[in-house]
């Protein structure tokens, strides 16, 4: 939780998105230590819907931020949104796959290696450049807007569908709905 000097009290969307990496990680472990194939399945849902999640979150209203305030922030965006395409790809393989197949952990350990890279690239170099280009006030405001966006996103792959910030905020809230 961050107090800003304009009197906001939060946690700020670093801090969030931050989080969500962590969380996300240590589910994909969960599931590599987890014998039972139900169990497995489960354990992938969870982690596709958390993924799906933070990826509308970031392009709803993180990446807009980053293309407004950080140099060479459109390029940025443009290779962040490469990086869940494939990200969402390789999910949308492991929901469609049974838990007990043997390709199902190499599946599992695919998103896990693009999203240590893509979590690298976000906290080492484009975090540290939002914080240093948005007030902190500002950033616990886009921290509240990401948390929204979660409750709202969907909840599983769906590869066709574009991935911009326009699309998301009309269409989004309609499939998060009918994914749940």
């Amino acid at each position: 939780m961050t107090e800003t000097n304009a009197g906001h009290t939060g946690t700020d969307a670093v801090d969030i998105l931050t989080s969500d990496h962590g969380e996300m990680l240590e589910l994909l472990g969960q599931i590599e230590g987890t014998p039972g194939a139900g169990q497995r399945r489960d354990l992938a849902d969870t982690v596709i819907a958390e993924i799906m999640r933070h990826a509308v979150a970031e392009e709803m209203y993180v990446y807009p931020a980053i293309k407004e305030h950080v140099p060479n922030g459109e390029e940025e965006v443009e290779h962040d949104k490469q990086e869940h395409d494939e990200i969402v790809q390789v999910m949308k393989r492991m929901e469609d796959i049974d838990a007990s197949d043997p390709a199902f952990m190499d599946l599992v350990r695919q998103p896990e290696a693009l999203l240590r890279h893509h979590m690298d690239d976000e906290e080492s170099e484009q975090f540290p450049k939002l914080r240093a280009s948005i007030p902190g006030g500002k950033l616990i405001e886009l921290g509240e807007k990401v948390q929204t966006a979660k409750k709202l996103a969907p909840t599983r792959p769906h590869p066709h569908a574009p991935h911009s910030e326009l699309f998301h905020k009309t269409v989004g809230p309609g499939v998060g709905m009918v994914d749940r």
